[in-house]
């Protein structure tokens, strides 16, 4: 999307019903940016309480709205400082680096299946896509009070990259097509519009969202 120094941005990917999902998803994001932005000093604890906050908003909002109950969404942050960016996910929108043709993923995914992954149960990623819980999550922002969401930090150099995205993109691309993707030579935004036309050319069902950004010296 953009070349940076700083900033929050956020990918939200709503779900509930009579378009309620695309009101948890805006209303999130304007939580976590306001609240961000009141903000003196960013920190890894400021980042969660953003997260809460929206959490809150979404849920105020729905005890208000009979036809937004059981809205949430999805929520993949990045805070940028000039010495690395604060992250912080829940549900199963990701975060990646690409640092040196290299890419890390940086968030575990809340859903059923990363939950036996770190159980210690081995599947493969056929087995993974034939799984029948595959698309079950076991949090998502907006759905209950005691949401405790959890933030950390990261180098983000000059040169790195972060893409910020949905699971209609990261579900339907291998990490290594992301990688040759986000490697490919081209502005942000054109390296963008590759992933997420290359996600719908392969099937995508679901909302493909991505943000890029890149590091600027």
């Amino acid at each position: 999307m953009i070349d940076t120094s700083g900033g929050v941005f956020v990918v939200a990917d709503g779900m509930g019903g009579h378009n309620a999902g695309e009101v948890a998803a805006g209303l999130a994001v304007e939580s976590i940016r306001t609240f961000v932005s009141d903000e003196d000093r960013p920190s890894a604890g400021g980042l969660e309480e953003a997260v809460r906050a929206a959490n809150r908003n979404i849920l105020d909002t729905a005890a208000r709205r009979p036809e937004c109950a059981g809205m949430g969404t999805t929520v993949a942050v990045a805070l940028v400082t000039p010495t690395g960016a604060l992250l912080s996910s829940v549900g199963d929108s990701r975060i990646y680096r690409l640092r040196q043709g290299r890419l890390t993923q940086l968030t575990q995914d809340d859903s059923w299946i990363a939950k036996l992954q770190s159980e210690g149960v081995e599947l493969t990623q056929s087995e993974i896509e034939r799984h029948p819980m595959r698309h079950v999550l076991t949090d998502v922002v907006g759905t209950r009070a005691d949401l405790a969401p959890h933030a950390e930090e990261h180098a983000f150099e000059p040169g790195d990259m972060l893409l910020l995205c949905s699971d209609g993109l990261h579900g339907v691309l291998r990490s290594d097509l992301i990688e040759e993707l986000l490697s490919a030579d081209g502005t942000v935004s054109a390296v963008t519009e590759a992933l997420v036309s290359t996600a719908v050319a392969n099937g995508a069902t679901d909302n493909v969202t991505a943000v890029v950004l890149r590091r600027s010296a």
